[in-house]
């Protein structure tokens, strides 16, 4: 398959999935999550095994560090992520590193833009090998994704 099929495809295919699984539009800190919009974008670019450098989620968000700083204290707060050293052998420079906390995970599930209900009702009718597709198929995505953002060739 071309670059160029692979782009159409995901071009026609993502809306679909949006449109079918995305209902709601409001997010603020006065729900149970207290999670705003902004609280809830930095939460998807977090992985609970990857870490991610502060200063790379910034940049890739176009916050300073400082806002980043911020939001991250109150998310650390909520149990939603946590800091680690970063590997020095990882081909980093050191520093910290997000993670995603299994509170946080949660609350992603809770406040996607794509609904947990409807999302499940749709891989449901999917069979376990177009279910395995899926996963693989985003997961490579994502990860293409994040290849592409990064300076270093993993994370962001």
């Amino acid at each position: 398959m071309t670059i160029e099929r692979t782009i159409q495809i995901v071009q026609m295919a993502y809306p679909q999935v949006y449109l079918a699984c995305h209902t709601r539009h409001q997010r603020k800190r006065t729900t149970v999550h207290a999670l705003s919009g902004r609280d809830s974008a930095i939460l998807a670019h977090l992985d609970e095994r990857e870490g991610i450098a502060p200063a790379s989620l910034a940049r890739h968000l176009g916050v300073a560090r400082s806002t980043l700083s911020a939001a991250v204290k109150h998310l650390a707060a909520l149990g939603y992520v946590r800091q680690v050293p970063r590997p020095a052998g990882s081909g980093s420079r050191g520093g910290a590193a997000l993670l995603l906390t299994p509170r946080g995970a949660a609350a992603i599930r809770d406040t996607s833009v794509l609904e947990t209900p409807r999302l499940r009702e749709a891989l449901r009718h999917l069979t376990p090998a177009e279910l395995r597709l899926v996963a693989r198929g985003l997961g490579a995505l994502a990860a293409g994704c994040r290849r592409m953002n990064s300076g270093e060739g993993a994370g962001w």
